[in-house]
């Protein structure tokens, strides 16, 4: 611990005021000045002399910018979108889009930035998934110019995420992705139960994982013939959503949100996360289940849409759910097939974690800016247009609800679709639809932002879910810990065989097929496969950056 007269190295710099040398230090993410250090006085064309938080950008002169667009099959792109006329009569900045279909997109994206093809704006990146171009220099170091982003800048002050977008900083001490920002934790995923079945054997809707399975015993009890839950969700990996929650409920992450390494608080090291008790304890919970036959072991492998009719069939009474799919998808149908029928989604149910939700769960996907940007005449304006139109409320704002008055109305806080149109089946008898006739609530623009926007859309059942969880501890983000390229070039070959190593023995684990038993063996085998030396890479480098930072 440091004496009270030492200054670290990143006062010492600071009050040496050199803000473009200490943004390299991997400090203050909202107050980064590497803009201070640019000559950008020859890349002002079509840029705002005066831009602040709060005021809309407005190019001086009409801007086209390139951009790389995410084609949603719920809601393939049009050129005719109210979004693309609204956005250039607020802006005048024009998009020429590159559009790619959801399932192509990291493919295409990876192409065309080595290809040296790729547009300006490289929105839809999810953290990490930038580190494979930094070292080719293909991407901007965007930390080096958030001096031009005020609403970005005010974000990230405001709500408090410094931590979470220092986390992003590379071995040199930048970060090359601008995060999409949350005010709140917004969680996405638990468990929905037939509550009229319940209602009718009597029980309540469980609140953690033994009283989870209590339910499941019941419901098998009654309906022998059935197993109580059988899920969805298992791509790219089985059960990504269901181990997602119950791992968290464990204190790890796991399914979709698994990642290799994670950061152990009380023992102030990363650990593997795939070796660690609490991940052995999230499978030896659903073990417990499958072996009592209160959970489809199908559910891990099959369709969605098969698990969907064994709902609706009563084969099975609970399934993972989302707010969105709870109300559009399992409601909406049950009570067409099933009379009388309800279903509620509960919050994430406790386990031996507490309440709390995965740290860092605040950053969203966002954007990456290719390199070649700094060269253009026009770059100021590029970067004031993207900190206004992801970054401002207004903006966010627009891409979310359109038109006021053309497409929604507002009255004290409370958003509605105008009549006549839908958002994710508000309707499903209107004529038009938010996103597939008019281009807004579009995931390319529409992420992030203060919790009154976020939860502006929520269902009756959302609203009451996410309040619920909101309360909930948010477990530590884990420190900043940059790799420098070659440790990152030979921690991605240890990566991908060991994710894979867990991704199959946890299934293997959880279904019998391989006996508990044989735990050390698993660890022995991950041991074998680099486990310790990708950890060490991890620890070696938080270490060496914690001593940069003093």
């Amino acid at each position: 611990m440091k004496n009270a007269g030492q200054l670290s190295r990143r006062q010492i710099l600071a009050a040496a005021g050199f803000a473009g040398l200490a943004a390299l230090t991997g400090c203050g993410s909202g107050d980064d000045g590497g803009g201070d250090s640019k000559d950008l006085s020859k890349k002002r064309n079509g840029a705002m002399k005066e831009y602040r938080t709060g005021q809309r950008f407005k190019a001086a002169k009409p801007l086209t910018f390139s951009l790389l667009h995410l084609s949603n099959p719920n809601y393939p792109p049009k050129d005719g979108w109210l979004l693309w006329k609204e956005l250039t009569k607020r802006t005048g900045v024009t998009f020429k889009r590159t559009d790619v279909p959801l399932s192509d997109y990291e493919k295409k994206r990876s192409l065309l930035i080595g290809a040296g093809d790729a547009p300006l704006l490289l929105p839809k990146t999810y953290p990490g998934q930038e580190t494979p171009f930094v070292a080719s220099g293909s991407v901007l170091a965007v930390s080096e110019y958030v001096k031009l982003m005020p609403n970005f800048r005010d974000k990230v002050g405001r709500w408090k995420l410094d931590p979470e977008v220092d986390s992003l900083r590379q071995s040199d001490g930048k970060y090359y992705l601008l995060p999409g920002l949350h005010e709140r934790v917004k969680s996405g995923y638990s468990l929905a139960l037939r509550t009229d079945v319940l209602d009718r054997l009597g029980l309540n809707l469980p609140s953690t994982l033994e009283e989870t399975a209590d339910v499941f015993r019941a419901l098998k009890s009654e309906y022998p013939g059935s197993h109580p839950f059988s899920d969805r969700w298992n791509q790219p990996e089985p059960g990504g959503a269901l181990l997602g929650y119950i791992g968290q409920a464990h204190g790890v992450r796991a399914g979709w949100s698994y990642l290799n390494t994670s950061w152990d608080a009380r023992a102030e090291k990363f650990v593997f996360t795939g070796a660690t008790g609490g991940y052995r304890q999230m499978i030896e919970y659903l073990r417990g289940l499958v072996d009592e036959k209160l959970v489809d072991p199908e559910g891990f492998t099959q369709s969605d849409d098969e698990a969907v009719r064994k709902l609706l069939s009563e084969k099975s009474f609970a399934i993972s759910a989302n707010p969105q799919e709870l109300v559009q998808n399992y409601r909406y149908n049950l009570q067409r097939q099933v009379k009388g029928s309800s279903i509620e989604m509960i919050p994430v149910p406790l386990g031996p974690a507490g309440p709390v939700v995965l740290g860092g769960s605040r950053l969203e996907n966002g954007m990456m800016i290719a390199a070649d940007a700094l060269e253009r005449d026009d770059f100021v304006a590029l970067m004031q247009f993207v900190d206004w139109l992801w970054y401002s409320d207004e903006g966010q704002k627009f891409t979310k609800w359109g038109v006021e008055g053309v497409t929604y109305t507002e009255s004290g806080g409370t958003y509605r679709v105008a009549d006549g149109i839908s958002l994710m089946g508000s309707d499903p008898d209107a004529p038009e639809d938010l996103q597939k006739d008019y281009g807004f609530y579009n995931g390319v623009f529409s992420y992030g932002g203060s919790w009154e926007l976020v939860s502006s859309a929520f269902s009756p059942d959302e609203k009451k879910f996410q309040e619920a969880m909101s309360r909930r501890e948010e477990l530590p983000v884990d420190p900043a810990h940059p790799l420098q390229s070659v440790e990152q070039e030979q921690a991605t070959l240890w990566e991908t065989p060991l994710k894979d190593h867990v991704r199959q023995n946890t299934l293997q684990f959880i279904l019998g097929k391989r006996p508990m038993s044989e735990w050390d063996a698993y660890v022995s085998e991950l041991k074998a496969k680099n486990m310790d030396q990708l950890v060490d890479v991890h620890n070696k480098a938080y270490e060496r950056f914690a001593k940069e930072e003093g």
